[in-house]
């Protein structure tokens, strides 16, 4: 089975925060920055990536986003905080 991506994306720093799993964490990115997909991350103009991990099996990468889905916010902040002090967008460490 191939690997997988779990990120968190916002519309700015201590914005609105988006907990995404995908296989291509790149082509997702490049979906979230040009408003390909009618969406949630549309309406609330989420394109900056903030966070991701990479897992080595799609299915824990799915189990670990239904999980974070779960915490609270203050946990999701922290643990951006903790791997991106400055929230900067990591799109560009994709391409």
């Amino acid at each position: 089975m191939r690997g997988g991506w779990v990120y968190i994306a916002t519309n700015r720093p201590k914005g609105t925060l988006y907990v995404g799993v995908t296989s291509d964490l790149a082509r997702r990115a490049w979906e979230h920055r040009t408003g390909t997909k009618a969406s949630f991350t549309n309406r609330y103009a989420v394109k900056r990536l903030v966070y991701a991990e990479h897992h080595d099996h799609i299915l824990s990468a799915i189990q670990r986003e239904k999980n974070l889905k779960h915490w609270s916010r203050a946990w999701k902040v922290k643990l951006i905080v903790e791997a991106n002090p400055e929230w900067d967008d990591l799109f560009s460490q994709l391409v």
